[in-house]
Parts: structure tokens; sequence; C-alpha cells
């Protein structure tokens, strides 16, 4: 008899159990479940060279550094005021005053000085100098780790592609990002993450992991692109004007194209895609990108399992023809489950 009590006793707390994680929904988390296995922060000091920030992006396989400067000395971007702080004095170490892009690095070599006989001059230039060369580095932004998942998907879903995360905040609630912040040590959100999350938390959305992309509203049908006979600089160029992190390569169809500019890429065959973060900045051959592509008919599941295995921020949206019908981005996805979150 004691042998079948303790059996029963088991089945109902597996039973209470069960039921309690059924009762968790996505909106009871927070950032700081987003940020627990997180690597260090990876940054530059100020008076690092362009040359160096590309370095510490290509080897550790980021998009964005920010940028450290002794306290004081800085506005930070935007205004802000975020600081990294001594644990046991509260004496400020060090300050982010901005971070520095891919786009950034692209924008400032592909500037209006001859490349042949300035490039060695550009990635000689102080990191500092380039901070805000493309809009999203002219702001810097922190987010509590008590931020609710719901409020940084508002965050994240607005143009904001990546936060500073205190690892020690004593703010115990907060809604929205910070410019003033103060803690011993950081680390960095993005936009990446959270989608990714997405998937680690399906139980949650399965709801809504399993609609198509159009269903969503999450295909967005204004689409820049380049031409295929485009010269790499001429793409440079425009992508730092247009602020394009990543724009497809459509196939030429006439003599009538400008192949120095943008152009509508909608209902044209797309052959590839061309990145910032695959330009070397001496403007040698880059690898071919693989092309990640799906349908107006994929679910969102099928598209971020695309975007997060590739690495990729924008999903190219093709018919049958490989013909272009628009993009699916990251902001898209998350503006996406955050809609779909709201009204059910």
């Amino acid at each position: 008899m004691p042998n079948v009590i303790c059996l029963i006793r088991v089945i109902v707390v597996s039973i209470m159990n069960d039921k309690s994680s059924k009762q968790v929904c996505l909106s009871d988390f927070m950032v700081k479940d987003l940020t627990v296995d997180k690597l260090r922060l990876i940054e530059v000091p100020d008076n690092a060279t362009l040359a160096d920030a590309l370095n510490a992006m290509v080897a550790n396989r980021v998009r964005a550094v920010p940028v450290a400067a002794a306290p004081g000395q800085w506005l930070g971007a935007g205004g802000s005021m975020i600081v990294e702080s001594d644990k046991e004095t509260g004496i400020a170490t060090k300050q982010y005053i901005g971070v520095v892009t891919m786009l950034d690095v692209v924008a400032h070599i592909a500037g209006e000085e001859e490349l042949e006989n300035g490039l060695d001059k550009k990635m000689a230039a102080p990191v500092s100098s380039i901070i805000g060369h493309c809009p999203e580095g002219r702001s810097l932004w922190s987010l509590n780790p008590n931020t609710s998942i719901m409020d940084c998907m508002e965050i994240l879903s607005k143009g904001i592609h990546r936060v500073l995360v205190p690892l020690d905040s004593n703010v115990e609630n907060t809604s929205g990002p910070e410019l003033v912040e103060s803690a011993s040590a950081y680390t960095m959100l993005t936009q990446m993450d959270l989608v990714s999350f997405f998937l680690d938390q399906s139980s949650h959305l399965q709801a809504i992991l399993s609609r198509t992309v159009t269903d969503l509203s999450a295909v967005n049908d204004i689409v820049l692109a380049i031409t295929s006979q485009a010269r790499v600089k001429d793409a440079v160029k425009c992508m730092s004007m247009a602020m394009l992190n990543a724009v497809p390569i459509v196939e030429a169809s006439s003599d009538e194209d400008d192949h120095t500019q943008l152009v509508d890429g909608k209902s044209r065959r797309v052959v590839g895609t061309f990145s910032a973060s695959d330009r070397n900045p001496l403007f040698a051959p880059a690898p071919e990108r693989e092309l990640v592509t799906c349908h107006v008919t994929s679910t969102l599941a099928q598209v971020i399992r695309m975007a997060t295995t590739k690495r990729v921020h924008r999903v190219w949206v093709v018919d049958k023809n490989d013909g272009l019908q628009g993009l699916v981005s990251l902001t898209d996805i998350i503006a996406a489950v955050r809609a779909a979150i709201s009204t059910s």
C-alpha cells in the first residue's frame, strides 16, 4: 500500500507540474530570460581604428560593436549616458558612446574620396569619427533586464535593431528603452536573439508560427534591388545612401536599367543577395552567399528557421519562377508576432 500511495503522489505532482507549465505564456517572460546564455560584450575603444573595428566584427561574427571611452569625455549617441561602473564602489570606469555597424563601415569606405587613393587613410580613421554615419548609430539604448517580452518586441519592431542590457540593474520595472544606465557589466540583445527565442518557445506560439507570412501581414511588398550588372562600388554607395544592410540582386532586364542605382525589384527574377556584412573593404570578391527565399504560402515558423539558420536579416519572397514578390525582415517578423499576440 505505501508504494501505491507514493506512486499516486508522483502522478499527482506530475499532473500539477504539467498544468503549471501550460499556464505559462509568452507575456510571463522578461528580457533577462533571453540573455541567460549570451556571450560577453564585444566592444572596441574609441581610439581604435576602423580596421580594428572591422576585424573585431569579422572575428566575432557580429554586425555591430559598441564603442567604449573614458567616462565624462563624450556625449553619448542620442544624448545617452550609459556607463560601466565598479560593482563595489559604483565609480564609472567607462562610457559607451555609440555603436558602429557594418553599414557604417561600408558607408565610410564608399564616401566621396576615391578608394584607390584613400583606402588606407579611411581604414586608419578613429572609429569614434564614423559613429552616426547611418541613422541607427545616432542613438544608443539600454533595456532593463526586467522588461517584459511584449515591451521588448514593441521596441525591436520600431527600427531599433539592438540594445545593451545591464546584467545587474537594480531597477525592478521598466517598460521602455533607457538613455541613462549604470551597471558593472552589459550584454547585447539583438533582433536575431528575439526571433530565435520565438522558435525556442514555439509551444507557446504554435498558433501564430503555423500561420502564413501573408496571413500575418509580414510581407513587405516594397523591395529595392540592384541589377546583376551593377558594379560593387556603385552597389555599396546605393546601400549606404538608402541605409540598407542587404539588397537582392535581380537579373538585368534591358539596356534601360541604370546599373548605378537601386531599382524596383518587384516581379523581377532574383539571382543573389548583396550584403554589407559580406563585403571586404578592399572590394575583393566575396564568397557567394546562398540565396534565402520563401513563398507567400510559407509559414512564419519556416521563415524564422531560414533566417536564424542562415543568419540573414531579410528573406526574399518569390514566386515559382523566382520573381520577387517582397521581403520578410526580422522587424516584420517581430511586429507580426506582437500584433498577433495582442489581438488573440
